[in-house]
């Protein structure tokens, strides 16, 4: 009995090392896929017709630009931890051809910064999936304006914003005002400070699948020891 128990384990290990091999290639596939996304010449920001086929798959860290009008509502401080310390990230809604885009404009240490003037931006960035809910172990508080993660709908809502992107946009340092739809921003200095978006992705599958082939292997051991037992015992 204790030895088929150990085999039925031994299979079962073995079915989680090779499943967890499976998901290191996909999880290769997807960083490749991520990495030239982030790294292509910007596309277009997804409008309207497009926003339902928004997901992560497709759209993550895709690399877009856009360009139009920063609506004159009170930003969103969502906390945040970068390089440069503790902070805000400073997410404003943009009025583009695109409908409205929720941008985050970059870091900043404190709650405070200066409002966009009235004037046509152009910028380009990193396309992000919504957060909704919040961070870890804190939820957001619209009502007390307390954001800890950049939760699209529930920062649109406490705004009065409607048909509102189902993503936003990690702005790079290059928001600048233009003349022309055309023109392609150039850098902006001072706060909020952009291009700070890191992309990483945990890739600890190799270590997971050795672990379950090594209980595999420790389980056929113990058949190998409850076998021999009973040859010594029939034996004896």
């Amino acid at each position: 009995m204790l030895a088929a128990i150990c085999l039925l384990l031994a299979g079962g290990f073995v079915w989680l090392g090779i499943w967890q091999l499976e998901r290191r290639q996909w999880k290769h596939e997807l960083i490749a896929a991520v990495d030239a996304r982030a790294h292509n010449a910007p596309v277009p920001a997804p409008g309207p017709a497009e926003w339902p086929n928004v997901s992560a798959r497709s759209h993550a860290y895709l690399r877009v630009h856009t360009a139009g009008r920063f609506l004159p509502v009170a930003p969103a401080f969502v906390t945040a931890v970068t390089e440069l310390g503790s902070g805000y990230w400073v997410m404003s809604p943009m009025e583009t051809a695109e409908g409205i885009i929720l941008v985050n404009r970059g870091f900043v240490p404190t709650r405070s910064v200066t409002p966009p003037a009235p004037d046509v931006y152009a910028l380009a960035g990193l396309l992000r999936l919504t957060e909704p809910d919040g961070g870890f172990l804190r939820r957001n508080d619209p009502a007390a304006d307390r954001w800890y993660s950049r939760d699209v709908a529930a920062i649109a809502t406490s705004r009065g914003l409607e048909r509102v992107a189902p993503y936003f946009i990690d702005a790079d340092n290059a928001i600048a005002p233009v003349t022309s739809m055309n023109d392609m921003p150039g850098n902006l200095p001072g706060e909020p400070l952009g291009g700070l978006t890191v992309i990483r992705f945990s890739d600890n599958h190799l270590v997971y699948a050795l672990t379950w082939f090594a209980l595999a292997a420790m389980s056929l051991f113990a058949v190998l020891l409850l076998v021999r037992g009973r040859q010594a015992r029939d034996g004896g």
